[in-house]
């Protein structure tokens, strides 16, 4: 369930699906330096060419393997330094420069490339079939106004699932990200550590419902996994509020490797700077400053007195308990239990649509029609209701 790579039952039924490949501002404008993309096991490169197309192409030149990180963007297309092979968003070879005048060699070839879309500051890629390419869901959080929308990316040292898992688990809460101070709701996080677990498939994936009940309220948190890698959270907003939410979404590099994606919106303002918290977490080079490598700087002291961790942000926290697994937990040494209902519900549903696609159906939630491109009822919220 973790083998994303080509040729892998799960990775032919990631191919089948639009997912988040890099940020906007990696490649901010024509001509700007190419960067490295890996997703899915594959080395590519992303550019943003004269006209301001994407491409996303393979890293390694066609000719002798040099790699296109390195090139020339210029004049529609990006040049390889050493031949000087040139190459389109299509991945069109355009120029050989070293074959003899009026060679039509360059037309006998086509370089790796893939299909892109953008919205709200994310690049998405469709890496599979060319016949079988669905339209990119038309989102909420994709079509709101740009200032309304923030995102973060981080790279994890562990597979996509185990970052994945941790979305579709509810009660890490009354412990992972616990306060020692009077925050929202957290009293009845204390008070009931065990919420009562549903799940129900849906056309998109699974919903989650999560319900923590004390004297005088419940507290019913809904949350959504969304093929393939999207975890849809209440987060970043006061319970009781449906000001918008956020996606957590975890995209594999490789089998021991994921990015994740941090997607936020607010359906009716523009987002607010410091509401986008986690930026202060991460480096440059989508790294974070607490990692495994330094222990995530982790304070005992703190962790007496302030938090449940003595970890700061909940970045952090997340990564520290799927890190920590190692990058390829041995899943046959678990112990699960009622508080992973949730969990089992997301293995079953990817595990069947694995399935259904080697038994020759189409996976669920390929966006075909676009007369129908709309998922209001994708949705997640926190809410507090009387007993």
């Amino acid at each position: 369930i973790i083998r994303t790579g080509s040729g892998t039952p799960m990775g032919k039924l990631m191919r089948r699906y639009w997912i988040p490949a890099l940020l906007s501002e990696e490649i901010p404008a024509p001509d700007c330096p190419p960067v490295r993309v890996k997703i899915l096991s594959e080395g590519l490169v992303a550019f943003r060419d004269t006209q301001g197309r994407i491409g996303l192409i393979g890293e390694h030149c066609a000719h002798r393997g040099t790699s296109l990180f390195f090139g020339r963007n210029e004049a529609c297309g990006l040049r390889c330094i050493y031949h000087g092979w040139k190459y389109d968003v299509e991945g069109n070879v355009l120029e050989t420069p070293a074959e003899p005048a009026g060679s039509d060699f360059r037309h006998k070839l086509r370089h790796t490339a893939y299909p892109t879309r953008e919205a709200n500051g994310v690049i998405y890629a469709y890496l599979g079939p060319p016949e079988k390419m669905p339209l990119l869901p038309n989102y909420e959080w994709t079509q709101v106004p740009l200032e309304y929308t923030y995102v973060t990316k981080c790279l994890l040292e562990c597979n996509y699932l185990q970052g994945l898992e941790g979305e579709c688990d509810s009660s890490h809460l009354s412990f992972l990200h616990r306060a020692f101070t009077n925050e929202r709701n957290q009293p009845l996080y204390k008070s009931d550590t065990a919420p009562f677990y549903e799940t129900e498939e849906t056309d998109f994936g699974v919903r989650l419902i999560a319900t923590r009940k004390s004297n005088d309220q419940q507290y019913v948190r809904f949350s959504a996994f969304v093929m393939p890698v999207y975890g849809c959270v209440p987060a970043g907003r006061p319970t009781n509020e449906l000001e918008g939410y956020e996606i957590h979404t975890y995209v594999p590099a490789d089998d021991r490797h994921c990015w994740r994606y941090d997607i936020g919106f607010r359906r009716d303002r523009a987002v607010r700077e410091e509401e986008v918290h986690r930026r202060k977490q991460i480096k440059s080079d989508y790294t974070r400053i607490r990692n495994a490598a330094n222990d995530y700087l982790q304070d005992r002291v703190m962790q007496k007195s302030v938090n449940f961790t003595g970890i700061e942000d909940f970045l952090n926290h997340d990564a520290c308990a799927t890190e920590s697994m190692g990058p390829i937990f041995d899943r046959s040494q678990e112990h699960l239990g009622v508080s992973d209902k949730a969990v089992i519900a997301i293995r079953r549903f990817l595990l069947n649509s694995v399935k259904e696609l080697q038994n020759g159906k189409e996976p669920p939630h390929l966006v075909q029609d676009a007369k129908r491109n709309w998922f209001p009822h994708v949705d997640c919220f926190a809410c507090l209701l009387p007993p």
